[in-house]
């Protein structure tokens, strides 16, 4: 495993933060809590959870119809696992490269191409994630007087629906005007950046660009859209599971609050496999917002975590080993794609 700087930063955090969850608790006490989960709903959650991965897969197609119609279920499928089974065992969330390395490999899309459907793929998940967690809010019995790091849970989001909104102009933007943004960021990065490294910001933001063309086809956009509104819908009842499974009973508009917040969470860079960022908004979303007690909430943190973990992963290991991936071509596809979109510039493409 390479340690570089996004490495070192994400472990750094993961363990300030992991200090923060586990300051002042009973370790003890949250073992206790842990073994006396009611296991059946745990396995029940973790199936709904890894069920998720098969709806991931679906929406991916849709995304991808701009790029290349028709690509097959199993290479999106795979491609899924083993992005995030890389995700879980590699630092710096390679496993957004490591799947559309792995879909490069099954089918006709290219990396970049790849690459920019999941940058379409965050943003609408960004829409789902925030509308959800509006409903989750507006909904009867949601605690409106509760705080996080001393502020009102209604400051922090405006705090978060602004940032959104930022995102949200630069996109439509993005859309209206594509052609002076690209020769902008070219004109700039060819001034301020060595010429490979240009070639590779020109290309990665005609690839995005190209993966924007779903959010111009109505059709495809009100799917995507429903499909993911669907997936963070499904996702909650694995949440919700998981915490009747640990004796939480806050209802299911809280696991549609509290998956927001983990989702937003888990964006922070940290350890392989989201250590320290999900446990520390899991903790922020159950304990600081809803009131849950810590050793309740804390072991559904860890329990539900692992249970996770481990299906997806070996389903990723699993389907790499059978397309001959090597654990090092994943490590290295961020820098695979990198070097094959800078063989894709001007002289590449002459």
């Amino acid at each position: 495993m390479k340690l570089d700087w996004k490495a070192i930063l994400g472990l750094l955090i993961s363990g300030l933060l992991l200090w923060w969850v586990f300051r002042g608790e009973d370790l003890h006490a949250i073992w206790t809590e842990i073994q006396g989960a009611n296991w059946l709903l745990l396995l029940a959650a973790v199936a709904v959870a890894t069920f998720g991965f098969v709806i991931r897969a679906a929406r991916w197609g849709i995304l991808l119809e701009p790029l290349e119609r028709d690509v097959g279920f199993r290479p999106r499928f795979a491609s899924v696992c083993i992005g995030f089974a890389a995700n879980n065992l590699l630092p710096a969330r390679i496993g957004e490269f490591a799947r559309a390395y792995a879909l490069s490999r099954m089918t006709r899309v290219t990396a970049s191409g790849a690459i920019g459907s999941l940058v379409v793929e965050r943003f609408l998940d960004g829409v789902a994630i925030f509308g959800l967690m509006a409903l989750a809010v507006f909904l009867p019995g949601f605690p409106g007087e509760a705080t996080i790091a001393g502020q009102s849970v209604g400051f922090a989001l405006r705090g978060v629906l602004a940032l959104f909104l930022l995102l949200l102009v630069i996109l439509v933007l993005l859309l209206m005007f594509p052609g002076p943004v690209v020769h902008f960021t070219e004109a700039v990065a060819s001034r301020v950046l060595p010429e490979r490294l240009a070639n590779v910001v020109r290309e990665g933001l005609e690839a995005f660009l190209e993966g924007l063309t779903v959010l111009q086809d109505p059709v495809l956009l009100v799917r995507a859209l429903a499909w993911s509104f669907g997936f963070w819908a499904w996702h909650s009842i694995s949440f919700w599971l998981g915490f009747l499974a640990f004796g939480i009973h806050v209802g299911y508009p809280a696991a549609l609050f509290v998956n927001a917040v983990i989702a937003m969470g888990v964006a922070v860079p940290s350890a392989p496999g989201f250590i320290g960022t999900f446990h520390a908004a899991a903790k922020v979303g159950l304990s600081e917002v809803y009131g849950v007690p810590e050793g309740p909430t804390l072991a559904f943190a860890f329990g539900y975590h692992l249970g996770g973990f481990i299906p997806v992963t070996l389903m990723g290991l699993y389907y790499a080993w059978r397309l001959g991936i090597s654990f090092k071509e994943v490590e290295e596809s961020e820098e695979r794609i990198e070097d094959t979109v800078a063989d894709s510039g001007p002289e590449g493409r002459a």
